[in-house]
């Protein structure tokens, strides 16, 4: 897939709860606070695939603070968790963009589209864009799950998964 674009202001704030990791990411000083810092990033990112319930096991996840890319590799099972991964990846605060090079035992399932949500959007909106259709929020939703706990709860800036078919 290549690089996906994030908004590097939006998103989870991983990085927010250890001070030092933050700062460190945000204005590495020198190379091994800036390797550290990475290190922890990234580690904290796989942690937040995996308390999504998505499989981090066979993954590679690492985090470069002076680009602010996550580099994601590994194989995964289905195109689906492969679309999530990346989400998970990159709807974190500090993450500009998700380099994706997973490989997918699914190889002919239809990849997705991006949406990058803005001020006054909502699903029912987004859906009738790339549907036709307001009532296929659904779809996008189910598509987001885990990653929204609720159809009304998504903010601008996140990027969501809009899936081939409705």
């Amino acid at each position: 897939m290549g690089i996906i674009s994030f908004f590097k202001e939006a998103g989870q704030k991983l990085f927010g709860g250890k001070p030092e990791v933050a700062a460190a990411v945000a204005e590495p000083s020198n190379e091994e606070k800036a390797a550290a810092a990475n290190e922890a990033a990234s580690s904290a990112i796989k942690d937040y695939i995996r308390a999504n319930d998505l499989p981090a096991d066979n993954l590679t996840i690492t985090f470069s603070g002076a680009d602010q890319i996550v580099t994601v590799a590994g194989l995964v099972a289905t195109q689906e968790e492969r679309e999530k991964i990346i989400t998970c990846c990159g709807n974190v605060h500090g993450v500009a963009g998700v380099s994706d090079e997973m490989t997918c035992d699914e190889p002919d399932a239809p990849s997705c589209q991006f949406h990058m949500v803005v001020s006054g959007d909502n699903l029912s909106k987004i859906a009738k864009q790339y549907y036709g259709d307001a009532n296929k929020y659904p779809v996008i939703f189910e598509a987001n799950k885990p990653m929204l706990s609720h159809p009304d709860k998504i903010y601008p800036g996140q990027n969501l998964i809009i899936p081939a078919e409705a």
